[in-house]
């Protein structure tokens, strides 16, 4: 099973964001804190001593917590839970909060072998643009300092598409990335959620996005350029060297079961599905009541199937197509014959082997694709 711990805060909201997060205050940290120290408690009860594969701290900015709260976060999952061997620990950071090597250290120190910098993009004046708080060198100096303290599986997320950002810059941002030596890279392509303020301005006509056909091409360079350099894609927007996939993401992908822990966390367990409030408050008072009457979702073998389609062909492994047949009783090339040949024929999708995968040009508009599975 996998284990998340949503940490809610951020200093402030970038412009693209649509995730959940409140801003940092002590009184909400301690309510936060004292909430989730019962979820833990609950929730390790009702695992029944299930092996814990991974836990991934994510947000919102787990690096705003301090490295004491942490650890108690972290001493309570691990009398709570039964926690592998080999457990891949993973933490996200913003770069402005990685100053010194005492921070990195201490996370270490925690068990954290897995971390990942939210750098998004290596120019100052695109870093404005989205109202990042970092400056490239920032982000430079912070993955120095993880990697000096010890932490080297180290990850890095880019955004490519962004408000005046260029093919040639894109590649830039690449190649100065690749200085740092990651072991992982995650290459995300932007998008406009709605209600955002990035979304509000460029509806007002107050950015200037690439064009598409030099979007498509940053993702199909880009992808070219970091296999050249060793790190392979595993999935529509993630790139690994060898060994170095991230276990907890690839666990999503293949149908591992899930716990998350935290406001707005999501959980899928035993084919049912739940999901916590996202407001600290509401998020307290459901722990006051031990998270009883939530309402929970039952997912039947049309919901999974639908979902393994979906997870599945963002993957280079592609969908096995006897897991298909396994879980929904048909067959899937009976089922879609006609679309799967037409993505073929246009070099969209493989079929081998018994699997149908998407191939990089695919993958580009995998979304489109994918809709024309689900039922």
């Amino acid at each position: 099973m996998l284990l998340y711990i949503h940490v809610p805060f951020c200093r402030s909201k970038c412009l693209y964001c649509a995730f959940f997060s409140q801003v940092y205050t002590p009184e909400l940290e301690q309510s936060y804190f004292q909430a989730l120290a019962k979820e833990i408690r609950i929730r390790g009860d009702q695992a029944g001593g299930k092996e814990i594969s991974s836990i991934y701290l994510g947000g919102g900015t787990p690096t705003l917590l301090s490295a004491l709260l942490l650890t108690k976060i972290i001493d309570l999952a691990a009398s709570h839970f039964s926690l592998a061997p080999e457990l891949e620990f993973t933490v996200e950071a913003n770069p402005e909060d990685i100053k010194d090597k005492d921070y990195p250290s201490a996370l270490k120190d925690l068990g954290v072998n897995r971390l990942s910098l939210g750098v998004q993009s290596l120019d100052d004046e695109v870093l404005a643009r989205l109202g990042r708080r970092h400056t490239a060198d920032q982000a430079m100096r912070a993955a120095v300092l993880v990697r000096e303290a010890g932490l080297d599986n180290l990850s890095l997320d880019l955004i490519w598409g962004l408000p005046g950002q260029t093919l040639e810059g894109w590649m830039e941002d690449l190649e100065t990335a690749l200085i740092l030596d990651p072991k992982h890279v995650s290459c995300y392509g932007l998008t406009l959620e709605p209600d955002t303020p990035l979304a509000r301005m460029n509806e007002a006509g107050q950015t200037l996005l690439p064009e598409d056909h030099v979007q498509s091409r940053m993702y199909l360079l880009g992808g070219q350029f970091l296999e050249s350099k060793g790190l392979m894609q595993y999935e529509v927007s993630n790139f690994a060297r060898q060994g170095f996939i991230c276990m907890h993401n690839a666990g999503y992908w293949e149908g591992e079961e899930f716990l998350g822990l935290g406001p707005s966390a999501v959980s899928t367990v035993k084919g049912i599905r739940w999901k916590n409030p996202g407001k600290i408050q509401d998020y307290s008072e459901l722990a006051e009541s031990s998270f009883k009457n939530m309402e929970l979702e039952e997912l039947d073998g049309r919901k999974l199937a639908n979902e393994r389609i979906m997870l599945c062909l963002r993957t280079t492994k592609g969908l096995k197509l006897s897991d298909y047949q396994e879980s929904t009783g048909e067959d899937f090339l009976d089922r879609f014959r006609d679309q799967v040949n037409a993505l073929c024929k246009n070099k969209l999708a493989v079929l081998s082997k018994g699997r149908l995968s998407l191939t990089k040009t695919g993958m580009l508009v995998s979304n489109s694709i994918i809709e024309r599975f689900i039922s």
